[in-house]
């Protein structure tokens, strides 16, 4: 169990914690959440040690493993991506290489009967032991298994992870702390740069961990699916709600609104106190009851609330109008280098439609992104429509703002007629209040940076939105400010994006980005991910039953239909099942070949009458690779017999 008593962290004179405690217990599974800046990865930094607290304590017992993922990372590495994955192996593979030079010098000597050989035998026979306890010969196996799951392809992990962006290397990061198996995950938004098919992926990873988890993440229905506890760091206190995030959401509501009328009162009480204070400070039949009333409110415990805790609205300006058809691409190709991205793909965008763009990242979404607003040449046909003017948020846009302004300087330079008269409010709609408008930008955090930047782009109206995934480091209720007015705005809309709940309500079409083509899908984010079968979190891909919205929809399947469903399933079933006996038949068998080789190795005077020592060693070698590589089959087939299941 890990512990934080009274722990206050202020920064000049900013108050981030107030004397907040939390215990996190074994096999907790806890969500962390609170507005940008609240100091949710702060918290994850005291746990790890990378920040001290001013006051109190914190209790971590010796000898638990903790995995942290930060936000961001520098990366200095010349492996390749499987190399540096494997690196969260370090105990195996030293075994591996010790076990190696001692087969080698075994192989080499001749002195059979000296303790110094007994010795580099049992040697041997100690790092075997432990290599096998570690699970060494599943290490490849299961390190490619992670990488896969994150979305890498087989042929990208012998290339040098130089040749992967930022967002690629963190995805290595997190497969070796994912490999390392700590007894405590720390996980800060470990999603931004997934893939929807890397996060259903890593959603059932950590659905099936056995250690503790703290998870900060800005994707309600990621954490609705891992975590079991909700904690909110709210104005520098944790409010611990002992449910999973959707129904902390109810209950965080009636608290909030309770404490929204208490503060009303309050402020109701303070208000009237005051005038009478005003009225009769001078009058000497009320001076009792003038001093009664200063104490009364220097003793008056103040009730706070977060600026802007009431409903936010904003809407974009109205765009100009276009013609029918925004952008025609015909035959789009684009490669880099010898990468091809994208090759021969064709879509229509017509006015007013709100698309997503979607797919494993690599796939050409950014690219072609950057291809509609000129950033990029390329082969093939592009139309823009008539009077179409573009709007674009980049991936890369925090990082593009002057940090020696300040907020309210960087929307001002940016503003032109009259919406300089509303830059205040439209910095209010999007959680800046009046006292945080002069911060300067280098001391923002990555959700605020991304807020100011979305404000950036809203100054102009344009007729095309294109938003890369808008809502990295959006707090979730940013996102759900944004969300709304996209849903208002009658512009036409492009959104790249990962996150299923922003994209629910808010497209109607949705562009699958796969193989260099692209595949249009009509309906919502839901639809496309049911033809997928993604979007079941885990039922989908394994029911074969349908819902009841289904069947009301026509899309029920006859009986005899489904008996061939059924009956086909099940012969493959038995295929697969068949092919898993054997391969255990396989592995039991070179297991005992192992064991027999084991006792004469571990037995000097049995090799003094060999006279083909060499072979003896070989073989083991060659016996425990052919170990490794049954082992890994039988995981995928027993994949398989899982999901045919």
């Amino acid at each position: 169990m890990i512990t934080l008593q009274d722990i206050s962290v202020r920064y000049g004179g900013f108050e981030l914690f107030n004397k907040i405690s939390l215990s996190i217990a074994e096999k907790e599974r806890l969500g962390l959440v609170g507005r940008n800046g609240a100091g949710k990865s702060t918290l994850l930094k005291l746990i790890i040690g990378k920040e001290t607290p001013e006051e109190g304590k914190l209790n971590i017992p010796n000898g638990l493993s903790i995995g942290y993922l930060p936000q961001k990372m520098i990366f200095k590495t010349n492996k390749s991506v499987l190399e540096e994955a494997l690196t969260a192996f370090e105990e195996t593979l030293s075994l591996e290489k010790r076990i190696a030079n001692l087969s080698e010098e075994l192989n080499s000597r001749s002195d059979f009967d000296t303790k110094e050989y007994s010795r580099l035998i049992n040697q041997h026979s100690e790092a075997s032991e432990r290599y096998e306890f570690l699970g060494g010969a599943n290490v490849y196996g299961e390190t490619e298994q992670v990488l896969l799951g994150l979305g890498f392809h087989r042929e990208n992990l012998s290339e040098p992870c130089s040749n992967f962006s930022g967002g690629w290397r963190m995805r290595i990061e997190l497969a070796k702390i994912l490999l390392k198996k700590p007894n405590f995950l720390l996980l800060d938004e470990p999603t931004n740069h997934l893939d929807i098919e890397s996060i259903i992926w890593l959603e059932e990873f950590l659905q099936n961990y056995s250690g503790s988890l703290v998870l900060i993440s800005h994707d309600r229905i990621f954490l609705d699916s891992v975590t079991k506890r909700t904690v909110e760091i709210y104005l520098g206190q944790l409010h611990d709600y002992k449910v999973p995030y959707s129904k902390f959401l109810a209950l965080r509501k009636e608290r909030n609104e309770q404490l929204l009328a208490a503060y009303r009162n309050q402020q109701k009480h303070i208000e009237k106190t005051e005038e009478f204070i005003e009225r009769f400070r001078y009058k000497a039949t009320k001076a009792n009851q003038v001093q009664s009333r200063i104490k009364q409110l220097e003793k008056l415990e103040l009730i706070e609330i977060e600026e802007n805790e009431g409903e936010i609205n904003f809407r974009f300006p109205a765009p100009p109008r276009s013609g029918d058809i925004v952008c025609e691409a015909e035959d789009l190709s684009k490669s880099f280098d010898s990468r091809q991205v994208l090759n021969k793909a064709s879509f229509i965008l017509e006015r007013g439609e709100k698309v997503a763009f979607v797919g494993r990242n690599g796939e050409g979404k950014t690219t072609m992104a950057r291809i509609l607003v000129n950033e990029l040449d390329y082969t093939g046909k592009l139309r823009l429509g008539y009077n179409v003017s573009i709007g674009y948020y980049a991936q890369n846009q925090d990082e593009l703002l002057d940090e020696s302004k300040s907020i309210l300087e960087t929307i001002d330079d940016a503003a032109i007629g009259d919406i300089r008269t509303r830059i205040r409010s439209l910095l209010g709609s999007f959680l800046f209040g009046k006292d945080e408008v002069d911060k300067k930008v280098k001391v923002l955090s990555g959700g605020e940076r991304s807020r100011l930047s979305l404000i950036k782009l809203l100054l102009k109206p344009v007729s095309l939105l294109i938003l890369d995934e808008p809502t990295n480091h959006l707090d979730l209720k940013s996102k759900d400010i944004l969300k709304k007015a996209l849903v208002d705005y009658s512009g036409t809309l492009i959104v790249v994006s990962h996150d299923r709940y922003f994209l629910d309500g808010l497209v109607s079409k949705v562009y699958e980005f796969k193989a260099h083509k692209i595949k249009e899908y009509m309906g919502g984010i839901q639809e496309f991910l049911e033809k997928r079968k993604l979007g079941s979190l885990n039922e989908l891909e394994k029911s074969s039953k349908l819902s009841k919205k289904d069947k009301k929809n026509g899309k029920d399947k006859s009986n005899k239909q489904q008996y061939l469903d059924r009956k086909n399933q099940q012969k493959e079933l038995r295929k697969v099942s068949n092919e898993l006996v054997r391969k255990e038949k396989e592995i039991e068998e070179i297991e005992n070949k192992i064991k027999d080789l084991d006792n004469i190795l571990e037995n000097p005077e049995s090799l003094s009458g060999l006279e083909n020592k060499d072979d003896i060693f070989n073989s083991y070698k060659k016996l425990k690779h052919k170990q490794e590589q049954l082992l890994y089959e039988w995981e995928i087939i027993s994949g398989k017999v899982e999901d045919l299941s």
